[in-house]
């Protein structure tokens, strides 16, 4: 059996008689050897005997008798080179090469053959760097194995590699397989040989794209599912779908850090929108109630009530208040036709919240007359099962015409909005003993008791949040605490700071806690408990910032009273919506702004009652254990409240650094 020694070295040497050794794994690659190479053969003694190996066959010519096209005898110098007195150069061919023979073990000696020249450098020796296509690749070195061209690092990208490093003496190649192979394509070896295709690199607008559907749809559900929105789009046979993709893009552009091109996705949302050539239909009025959704929580309230005024009046051109739009234009797509009908309904629904929070408007639409069908359930409609709509009559004679009849969550966020309107049309409060005070407190109180067993919690049979029910049962609060707070004893003084959602309303301070009183604080507390909910409290929608501040500014005008009971329920509940507010700052500025505010107001009480409590009087009553416990929850509050804005101006400096950096 022939077998060739493992310390033949990769550099050419003079040779014994004058003439090369081959290299064992490099096709026709001349190499030489200090020793002389041997073959082993068994003797009939069963030891090992050597002969002098039979001369090898040249399969290689140098450089100079290759241009000649002249018989070189592959000796070092050739015999040619020797008389004519040339340089003699020899370089590594490829003919009949085909790549690593599989199933063999790799040879740490191995020099791999190919058109570009061996690099030599300077550095550190502990990894065999090789390039792939034109982007350098470090592939650890220890074991030394043959080169693979499908593995890839699994902690970089692969389209995105660590620089080279220089190593001293190890040869360098450009595989000219993996030159042709795309880095976002490329598998990734594992190690039972399943090799895993790493998908490919999403654009900016593909991931505003699929961050609207995962945030922002399930709080304004009106825009089609993103199966059917895509198929549609598909078709391309509807000129407006651009135009609620621009808007789409916008709001998914809030979710992810999309840097300048989110000032651009609006402006261009807004030009589509205004284009004479943009006909005035369903799609229109779905992107500018996505655009005023989005204006509107980020501070811009101005714009979006001029863009509120124009979707409101173009959607009364076109008839969405009425019965027949959905049929008519639904192209006898069932789900296109469920899309209209919420689309009025979420158009109702946030004229009727902005109205509420800022009381700046007044609810143009709930005096406009509509008989459009309920929306269905969200799990029918993501899955296009849509079932035969209901209507606003049949939700009110439920209980008298003995139907059991189902409703939708979006039902009951409906008729929530509807409670808001009528309480907005209730003429001015005066005094407690008021007859309007008790009429709203009855559709409110009514609204609460006919819930259903299913419909009383927010989160539905799959345990996962509902958020159309959510957002029914915070206008709820949110509009008992309008109607009871100016009848409350809670003095609103100390908050008055606290207007990025609604100016100030004073509200007078009394001696003892009236019913108004009680009505207005347990509304606030739901509102905290909300806050608690197992879920991402930036899926939620944006209108809920101003609910938690509204539940805040009660919040704090008990804590600022001269002695409550509990009061350390009640850090812990402004605890609660100063850290909701500070997580949905990240996504919409409005929050922000709320969030300084309500932090400011209660820093500042905070302050007042540690001079209360430097007067011995302040502390009649209380234990020393008590005197103990009130002073350490104090502290503990503010230490938060100092940590969380270290972070976020740390953040804003990070933020101002990037955007310098940028616009440099």
């Amino acid at each position: 059996m022939e077998t060739f020694s493992p310390e033949a070295p990769h550099s050419s040497a003079a040779s014994t008689n004058g003439s090369p050794t081959m290299s064992s794994d490099s096709p026709g690659t001349a190499t030489s050897s200090s020793t002389t190479t041997l073959s082993a053969t068994i003797g009939l003694d069963g030891r090992p005997s050597q002969q002098p190996a039979p001369p090898p066959s040249v399969t290689a010519a140098c450089l100079a008798c290759r241009s000649k096209h002249l018989k070189c005898d592959g000796s070092t110098p050739c015999s040619r080179c020797t008389s004519s007195q040339s340089e003699c150069v020899y370089v590594p061919s490829r003919r009949g090469y085909k790549g690593p023979r599989r199933g063999t073990a790799p040879n740490p000696n191995k020099r791999h053959a190919s058109s570009s020249p061996p690099y030599t450098g300077s550095g550190p020796t502990d990894s065999c760097p090789m390039l792939l296509g034109n982007t350098p690749v470090s592939i650890p070195a220890p074991p030394m194995t043959a080169f693979n061209p499908s593995i890839i690092l699994q902690d970089q990208s692969p389209v995105s590699y660590a620089p080279t490093p220089v190593v001293n003496g190890v040869p360098l190649y450009r595989n000219s397989f993996a030159s042709h192979l795309n880095p976002n394509t490329m598998a990734l070896t594992t190690a039972n040989g399943i090799p895993q295709v790493q998908p490919p690199v999403t654009t900016l607008a593909e991931r505003c794209f699929d961050a609207f559907y995962h945030y922002f749809h399930a709080g304004h559900p009106f825009v089609l599912p993103k199966e059917f929105f895509l198929r549609l789009l598909k078709e391309g046979t509807t000129p407006n779908l651009n135009v609620v993709m621009a808007a789409m893009r916008y709001l998914g552009s809030l979710y992810v850090d999309a840097g300048p091109a989110r000032a651009t996705y609006l402006d261009e949302a807004i030009r589509l929108c205004y284009l004479p050539s943009t006909p005035k239909d369903g799609f229109l009025i779905q992107a500018l109630l996505l655009i005023i959704i989005g204006l509107d929580g980020n501070c811009n309230q101005e714009k979006a009530r001029e863009l509120l005024a124009d979707c409101e009046r173009f959607a009364i051109e076109i008839d969405l208040n009425k019965r027949e739009f959905a049929s008519i234009h639904g192209r006898g797509n069932p789900v296109l036709e469920e899309s209209w009908r919420r689309t009025w309904w979420d158009l109702y629904v946030c004229d009727g919240m902005i109205a509420g929070v800022h009381r700046v408007t007044n609810f143009l639409l709930f005096d406009i007359q509509a008989d459009v069908g309920l929306p269905c359930e969200e799990q029918q409609y993501l899955t296009g099962r849509i079932p035969s709509p209901a209507y606003m009559e049949d939700f009110d004679d439920e209980l008298f015409s003995g139907e059991d009849r189902q409703f939708s969550s979006f039902a009951y966020r409906i008729a929530a909005a509807r409670n808001l309107g009528r309480f907005m049309r209730t003429p001015p409060i005066m005094y407690p003993g008021d007859e309007n005070v008790s009429r709203v407190e009855a559709l409110l109180t009514n609204w609460r008791l006919h819930l259903p067993d299913s419909k009383r919690d927010d989160l539905g049979k799959n345990c996962q949040l509902d958020e159309m029910m959510f957002q029914a049962h915070f206008i709820t609060h949110a509009c008992t605490i309008m109607l009871h707070q100016p009848l409350s004893q809670l003095d609103s003084s100390p908050v008055q700071a606290v207007n990025s959602c609604a100016p100030h309303r004073p509200v007078p301070s009394g001696d003892n806690f009236n019913a108004h009183t009680r009505h207005t604080v347990t509304a606030a507390c739901e509102i905290s408990k909300m806050v608690t909910q197992a879920v991402p409290i930036i899926n939620h929608t944006h209108f809920f910032t101003c609910v938690v501040t509204l539940s805040s500014i009660v919040h704090l005008s008990k804590w600022a009273l001269y002695f409550i009971e509990d009061e350390d329920d009640l850090r812990q509940q402004i605890r609660l919506n100063i850290g909701a507010l500070n997580k949905i700052s990240k996504v919409w500025k409005a929050a922000n702004t709320a969030w300084g505010q309500v932090k400011g107001v209660a820093q500042e009480i905070y302050r007042e009652k540690k001079a209360q409590q430097i007067s011995p009087t302040f502390w009649v009553g209380f234990t020393q254990e008590q005197m103990i416990s009130s002073i350490n929850a104090d502290e503990g509050i503010m230490s938060e409240f100092n940590s969380m804005l270290a972070q976020q101006t740390g953040a804003s400096v990070e933020q101002t650094v990037v955007t310098t950096t940028t616009g440099a």
